[in-house]
């Protein structure tokens, strides 16, 4: 299995990756079944509260943790903690949602958990596409490679924006991270380098929706009795005077 995987255009050469790949895939039809196949299409969803919705969170994400940590794959053995790759993979921030659910921050704690196994499966996804994709363009012309890699980039986004709405609409958004770690031999990502990369990204798709707030305006109106009574942030006393 060791040489099959080594030798697969799909697989990651990293071993640590690999294993952590694997596994992520290997683990995504239990919770896709749980979440789509169960709650969804049986509208156990209507009837849930905000014990039964962190219920579901925790039964979908807590595996992913406590699995790796339990059965210690082959690769990750001689491996720091730190350094293994599933670790790493789980350096990524949250999202928002709308439903009964207990909250911090008025983002509920379910939401932070599906979040987490989805990514999961969406970094696998892409990052063996990718990989596949990169080794058939490799004799491509460099610009010839870069517009395939943008548009499958673009398609799969796309595809996965459309399979959520159709899903959980109304329900899931999403977040960003890194699908480079690990990836080129010698390029060695850290666990420091991991978040300052996906606080990066994620730095970045808030600007880019702030810049579409203040262009185009908000995505959905709000009610002029839920907007915010105060202009800035509360904790400056003097900054609506100011403005």
């Amino acid at each position: 299995m060791t040489a099959c995987a080594s030798t697969s255009l799909w697989l990651a050469p990293n071993p640590s990756k690999r294993w952590g790949e694997l596994f992520f895939l290997l683990y995504s039809p239990f919770w896709l079944t749980l979440c789509l196949g169960i709650v969804i299409p049986f509208n156990l969803y209507e009837k849930f509260t905000e014990l039964e919705y962190l219920l579901i969170g925790l039964v979908s994400a807590v595996p992913t943790f406590l699995i790796p940590m339990l059965l210690v794959g082959k690769a990750d053995r001689s491996v720091s903690w730190k350094d293994r790759y599933w670790i790493k993979a789980c350096v990524f921030l949250g999202a928002s949602y709308t439903f009964p659910s207990w909250k911090m921050n008025n983002v509920p704690h379910t939401t932070f958990l599906l979040t987490h196994v989805c990514f999961l499966f969406y970094h696998v996804a892409s990052n063996m596409t990718l990989r596949r994709l990169r080794h058939f363009i490799t004799d491509f012309p460099e610009k010839i490679q870069w517009a395939t890699e943008a548009a499958w980039i673009l398609a799969l986004a796309y595809f996965i924006a459309y399979l959520e709405t159709l899903a959980i609409s109304n329900v899931f958004e999403i977040s960003l991270a890194s699908s480079r770690i690990d990836e080129k031999p010698g390029d060695k990502w850290d666990l420091p380098r991991v978040a300052v990369d996906a606080l990066g990204a994620a730095m970045l798709v808030t600007i880019i929706l702030d810049l579409w707030r203040i262009f185009l305006g908000p995505v959905v109106l709000i009610p002029d009795t839920k907007q915010c009574a105060q202009v800035g942030l509360p904790w400056f006393t003097g900054h609506a005077n100011l403005t």
